[in-house]
């Protein structure tokens, strides 16, 4: 959950954090936009079991660091049943709201609105979505966290996930590939800081994560683009306004 600004003021945040870009205005700017753009363009596809892509490099290294160090607290939660929707009441969202209190959440946001990522993403991936909104969850996993099988068909259009964890076994806690509602396993995704996966849910994009032991804290950000009638509309980083094209 964020950290209401009412309770704690630019001066007490820069007291404990007086290093960290994500309190700086000034440390982010369009260059942000520009850097995912060509991170999507170069993306590597892999068509088992189902069409999706691979990221390098997703945010500039600023940007990347201050997401990972943004001070958001994993929920304690003794057992999710395999979905994120049992905890709803604990997730973290790059809403307006954060955007306002760490501009790191702002650039991220705006970076995905932009109708040149729009753009960008309708060329690569052959996905349409204009008028529909912006949806940027930040995940903190604890171990014992498990995802059943699930394809995200329905109000969401585009599903992207980039990884942000830092510990010695970040490398194996990326998404894994299934190739079925049983949970058969097609691949995974490497869970190096700073890359991604992204496809387009369809009715046999099987994914989740399946229970292993890992040290610390699994961080991912997860971007969708979700249909007019999403309800939630707290969760979207822009309520009012659907994404457009150039």
């Amino acid at each position: 959950m964020s950290i209401p600004a009412t309770h704690l003021g630019a001066t007490h945040l820069h007291a404990h954090h007086p290093n960290a870009p994500a309190f700086d205005p000034q440390a982010f700017d369009a260059a942000t936009g520009h850097h995912v753009r060509a991170c999507l363009n170069a993306a590597d596809r892999d068509d088992h079991p189902y069409r999706h892509w691979y990221l390098n490099s997703v945010f500039p290294a600023a940007v990347a660091e201050a997401l990972a160090t943004l001070p958001f607290a994993a929920p304690e939660i003794d057992d999710t049943r395999g979905r994120r929707e049992t905890h709803n009441s604990t997730r973290t969202f790059l809403s307006t709201d954060n955007q306002l209190l760490y501009p790191v959440c702002g650039a991220v946001a705006a970076a995905f609105q932009a109708p040149e990522t729009v753009s960008t993403l309708a060329r690569q991936f052959g996905v349409d979505l204009g008028g529909s909104s912006l949806r940027i969850e930040y995940c903190l996993d604890r171990e014992g966290f498990w995802l059943e099988p699930h394809t995200d068909i329905g109000a969401k259009l585009f599903t992207m996930l980039v990884y942000l964890s830092t510990g010695p076994d970040a490398e194996n806690l990326g998404t894994d590939i299934m190739d079925g509602p049983e949970g058969g396993h097609a691949g995974r995704a490497s869970g190096r800081f700073n890359t991604g996966l992204v496809f387009i849910p369809g009715s046999d994009t099987w994914h989740g994560f399946a229970r292993r032991p890992f040290q610390g804290i699994r961080r991912t950000i997860i971007i969708n683009y979700v249909k007019p009638e999403w309800r939630a509309r707290h969760e979207l980083a822009f309520p009012t306004e659907p994404v457009g094209l150039p």
